[in-house]
């Protein structure tokens, strides 16, 4: 069993996303541990892009303000382990393919294996293209992160057969921000991939309130919050660890 998978053994997970570099990577490295301290079980950090067309305002504004500070990969890499000598928490690395691509498949997870990342999400890689970059993955020992979304009903069977880690169900059309509304259709959604896979499922996309992530928590194993996390942040900027402590707090207690 993964570290992933032993991470919803334990209940229902709150996943919380960060984008690295907002507002600077050390204070990336400070946020990621006080949101463990605080209760999140998986933390996705997010790789800047210059068009990071699944996202709203809110995380396209954070990358922005990442790469105007001087973002850099390597400059991730030692972030992450600085994190890897205090904390043990999974880790997920989110990002689009053109980053990963630049860098070298084989050289990013070769990074990704000797800093123990555990997985790898990309909100543009279908499933029919995911074996080019699921190949060189495991031969590294990450998890390539599927995700379900409304538009995904006649293939939910295929991708859930194929599933590694956790799937990420996508709550609703359109780009990440906050909602107040979701797909009517998510508890059917969860139950076809039941009947498919054990493979734990998350709900993302629009999560913003310990109420919502109850509810999404309620009808899957566990739920992933971005743009309400990147907003403290922003909100905050460098002074963002107590009330983002006390948001990620509130999120768990919900779950």
């Amino acid at each position: 069993m993964s570290r992933i998978q032993d991470a919803f053994q334990k209940g229902k997970c709150l996943i919380p996303f960060i984008t690295a570099g907002d507002p600077s990577l050390d204070k990336t490295v400070e946020y990621v541990l006080a949101m463990e301290e605080a209760g999140a079980d998986i933390i996705e950090i997010g790789i800047p892009f210059s068009d990071p067309t699944a996202e709203g305002v809110v995380i396209q504004e954070a990358s922005l303000r990442a790469l105007q500070a001087g973002f850099t990969m390597e400059g991730l890499f030692e972030a992450v382990k600085k994190i890897r000598e205090k904390s043990q928490i999974p880790l997920l690395f989110m990002t689009y393919i053109n980053p990963v691509h630049h860098y070298g498949y084989d050289a990013f997870f070769a990074k990704c294996k000797e800093l123990c990342v555990d997985g790898f999400l990309s909100p543009e890689l279908p499933f029919e293209e995911k074996e080019e970059v699921a190949e060189v993955a495991k031969k590294y020992g990450v998890e390539v992160i599927s995700m379900v979304s409304p538009t995904s009903e006649k293939r939910i069977g295929q991708i859930a057969e194929d599933a590694e880690g956790f799937l990420y169900v996508v709550s609703s059309m359109g780009v990440t921000g906050v909602r107040t509304e979701f797909s009517a259709n998510l508890s059917e959604t969860i139950d076809t991939i039941r009947k498919h896979t054990k493979i734990p499922c998350a709900i993302g996309f629009g999560i913003s309130t310990p109420e919502q992530a109850a509810k999404m928590a309620g009808i899957s194993d566990g739920a992933i919050v971005g743009s309400a996390i990147i907003r403290v942040i922003a909100q905050y900027k460098d002074q963002a660890k107590e009330p983002l402590m006390e948001f990620v707090s509130s999120l768990k207690k919900a779950l």
